[in-house]
């Protein structure tokens, strides 16, 4: 597949023919930018041209029977592997088994979703000792907080429970005021009503008034009682609003404290409460272990991953190491399958362009023979590149 590759640089055209050809054809460019341009381009002969395209084509040429031999070498491992006795190919599939397992562990934690970011996790990295005080502080901090807002309610309630109270106990005293001057007005007017009554009918007036004093008096003495009875609740509950806010005035400082301890922390943290940074401590120590289970995972695959190579390099194969990243195909036929149906493509479309290249060099050696014959020159030259050429085309 697309990890069989080459393991060697080309072996550049020019290097086998030992700089020959191309130093001689750099000689000729320096003599041709050395005379006029027009005067030279005349002068010069196209078969020297033609030697510099096949010399390029030469080269993509050796490049790609390159890349054919390593292929075939490729499909020779194929071979190799695949023509193991039984017990050794066991063996084999064991240890790629290990390979495949550990690189489909190492691929599930590598594409798993992360809970904490980097700045999360470095943040608890750096406090990770004093943390768990940190949360628990945190924790204490919003608890008093809770403690200190319910009071806060409740100290509240109770001061404008007494307001309401004092309020009522306040209209009551101004209603009894004003019934006592009502009563006072409806006496007088009793008073006179008795006298002209007792003047106009001429009987004894001093029971009715005795009756109707008497019961203005009783009622009198009831309405100052409850006015003074109203007083004296109108100052407690003064004195207990008072009480109330004095206690409130106290629990909000404290409340203001707590709320920037807990507020400040936070925001330091990048939390909105003890439950998110608790939750992001959590994530920090179960990627802590993650983090553990994934070094061991590498430490394992590497050794596997060696252990493989070493296996399969006892059979002289060409790359054993590609195996490492191929494991699956030694445990799966359908796999090796597919491996080698690519190779094969691969090696038929390289053999195809060899041919192409191989017949556009020949072309191009017959179109340098053509202009020999017609226009004599560097005919020495000329022979020992196409002597070359046929060198290296033998070897297609």
């Amino acid at each position: 597949m697309g990890l069989f590759r080459k393991k060697k640089r080309p072996k550049y055209v020019d290097e086998l023919w030992g700089g020959d050809a191309p130093s001689s054809l750099e000689q000729k460019k320096t003599g041709d930018e050395d005379a006029s341009g027009s005067q030279q381009d005349q002068q010069k002969n196209p078969a020297m041209e033609y030697c510099e395209q096949i010399l390029t084509a030469a080269k993509a040429l050796e490049e790609t029977k390159r890349d054919y031999k390593t292929v075939t070498d490729y499909l020779t491992d194929i071979q190799k592997i695949e023509d193991l006795p039984e017990k050794e190919f066991s063996e084999v599939e064991e240890v790629a088994k290990h390979v495949v397992e550990l690189n489909n562990s190492r691929d599930a934690y590598l594409n798993k979703s992360r809970n904490i970011s980097d700045a999360q996790f470095a943040q608890m990295e750096q406090l990770q000792d004093q943390m768990p005080d940190i949360i628990r502080r945190l924790k204490e901090n919003e608890a008093y907080q809770t403690t200190v807002k319910r009071d806060m309610q409740y100290l509240e309630g109770e001061r404008e429970e007494w307001r309401y109270y004092k309020d009522a106990l306040e209209q009551e005293s101004r209603v009894l005021r004003k019934l006592l001057l009502v009563l006072a007005g409806v006496f007088v007017a009793a008073a006179v009503l008795i006298a002209i009554l007792g003047m106009a009918l001429h009987f004894d007036i001093t029971l009715p008034f005795l009756a109707a004093t008497l019961v203005a008096a009783v009622i009198g003495i009831a309405m100052v009682w409850r006015l003074q009875n109203d007083g004296v609740d109108i100052k407690r509950s003064q004195a207990n609003i008072n009480r109330a806010i004095t206690l409130l005035n106290k629990i909000s400082f404290k409340y203001v404290n707590v709320t920037n301890a807990v507020d400040y922390a936070c925001e330091k943290y990048h939390a909105k409460n003890s439950y998110e940074l608790n939750y992001i401590w959590e994530q920090y120590m179960e990627e802590l272990r993650e983090r553990d289970k994934y070094q061991k995972t590498n430490d394992e695959l590497e050794y596997f991953n060696d252990k493989l190579v070493m296996l399969l390099q006892q059979y002289r194969l060409y790359d054993a190491k590609v195996w490492i990243y191929q494991a699956q195909a030694l445990l799966d036929k359908k796999e090796m399958v597919e491996v080698k149906h690519e190779l094969i493509v691969r090696r038929q479309k390289l053999r195809a362009t060899l041919e192409s290249q191989i017949a556009n060099i020949r072309k191009a050696q017959a179109d340098i023979v053509k202009i020999v014959k017609e226009r004599p020159g560097d005919e020495k030259e000329i022979k020992n590149i196409l002597k070359s050429v046929d060198e290296i085309c033998g070897l297609a």
